[in-house]
């Protein structure tokens, strides 16, 4: 296919190809950075999470006497316990994604303080006896903690709890001591100091960290007396078969109603608590689907719009080239080449300004480098698109018999 006399028809359409051009541009860089911001979503949403999710229920008790509610938690419990359904039964001060976060920071060094730099953040859970069980924690490496230790621990005048063994994630063991058994490892954080216990597989905090996955997996357990706990234990633990989940939980709740009176129990499946995190970010989702719908559809409609147009205009160039020979798979290979070329211009306009977005978000919104990949999937996309779009108003001007096309010169 000659080339030369395509470009020299775009030249005397100049305006028009320079539109369509800069739709395309416009498109490849809104679709890139779209399905970029789409798919990291997605993978946010759908982070594993070493929990026993599908079977796990958490009640809460509003309104108590946090001078009473330590010593109610092993009544509770007891009548928790006593549902049935319910394999295990236990309490714990947070839940993953339930952006009910106590953070605090640590260090490997025995001088680490609060206040270095170079300490790590990580998310605390504060948990009861059986909390392992209820939850379905996956161990790693070494042990959960012994009964001793839960009653040992409590909080006295400082934001931590008074015992000196911890358990902790794969990540965060990973990170405070790469390569190395963390182990009989100490964290501290003077005059605070602890000493691992076991690792677990890897269990969300209860707000992820968007910019840096691996973040959001840096949590410390450290075991929690009820009678110690001051009110901090504030969420119960059931933990029973998925389909029993709805029926354990209004049975939760009306079991800590009836033994609370002046408290109020609102129950919730692990499920619910997911859902509810991710919420805004599968709703941003769906809208970013929908703009590259709406964007895709609009590019579609120029192309269709701008190529019948010009079919229209061209009638007798097309009536000419069918009387001296050429067939209709020329002519259709002709306005597909046209195309074509329309398409490469604009994709690579687009994915220069694909990656200037993609720089100015993450410099203003704290967004990811959008990897290279998306640039040449982003123009295929387009080209595919193109080719599509033009394929019926070229098969028209292919269908022109020579005879019609001439009767149209004069």
């Amino acid at each position: 296919m000659e080339i030369r006399p395509i470009l020299a028809s775009l030249r005397k359409h100049r305006i028009p190809a320079i539109l369509i051009v800069l739709e395309i541009a416009l498109a490849c860089a809104v679709l890139c950075n779209a399905v970029f911001m789409i798919s990291k979503r997605v993978s946010d949403i759908h982070l594993p999470n070493a929990i026993d999710e599908q079977g796990l229920v958490a009640v809460t008790l509003r309104g108590t006497d946090d001078k009473l509610v330590g010593s109610d938690l092993p009544r509770n419990l007891a009548a928790l316990l006593g549902i049935a359904g319910v394999k295990q039964v236990a309490v714990t001060s947070s839940l993953p994604l339930s952006q009910n976060n106590w953070g605090w920071s640590f260090g490997s060094s025995p001088d680490s303080v609060i206040s270095d730099k170079k300490n790590i953040n990580v998310s605390l859970y504060f948990v009861g006896a059986g909390a392992d069980q209820a939850l379905g924690l996956h161990l790693l490496q070494g042990r959960f903690f012994n009964a001793d230790e839960f009653a040992d621990s409590k909080f006295d005048t400082a934001p931590l709890p008074e015992t000196h063994v911890v358990v902790v994630t794969q990540r965060t063991a990973e990170r405070f001591w790469p390569g190395q058994s963390a182990l009989g490892k100490t964290l501290y954080s003077m005059p605070h100091y602890y000493s691992v216990v076991g690792v677990v597989e890897d269990v969300l905090r209860p707000n992820i960290n968007t910019q840096n996955t691996d973040k959001s997996y840096e949590d410390v357990f450290f075991p929690m007396s009820a009678a110690g706990s001051k009110g901090a234990l504030g969420f119960y633990l059931l933990r029973g078969a998925p389909q029993d989940r709805d029926r354990i939980m209004r049975d939760a709740e009306q079991k800590l109603a009836e033994l609370n009176p002046a408290a109020i129990a609102k129950g919730t499946t692990y499920l619910g608590i997911r859902a509810k995190y991710f919420a805004d970010m599968s709703s941003m989702a769906w809208m970013l689907v929908l703009v590259c719908a709406v964007m895709l559809a609009v590019t579609a409609f120029g192309i269709v719009g701008l190529t019948s147009f010009w079919v229209g205009q061209r009638r007798r160039q097309i009536g000419i080239r069918r009387a001296v020979g050429a067939t209709r798979g020329h002519i259709l290979q002709y306005f597909q080449t046209e195309n074509f070329l329309l398409t490469s211009a604009g994709v690579l306009l687009g994915m220069g300004l694909a990656f200037g977005i993609n720089l100015y978000l993450m410099q203003h919104y704290e967004m990811d480098r959008m990897p290279w990949y998306y640039l040449p999937c982003g123009a295929l996309a387009l080209w595919l698109l193109g080719q599509a779009s033009v394929f019926g108003p070229a098969q028209k001007a292919a269908s022109v018999p020579p005879v019609v096309a001439t009767r149209g010169i004069g």
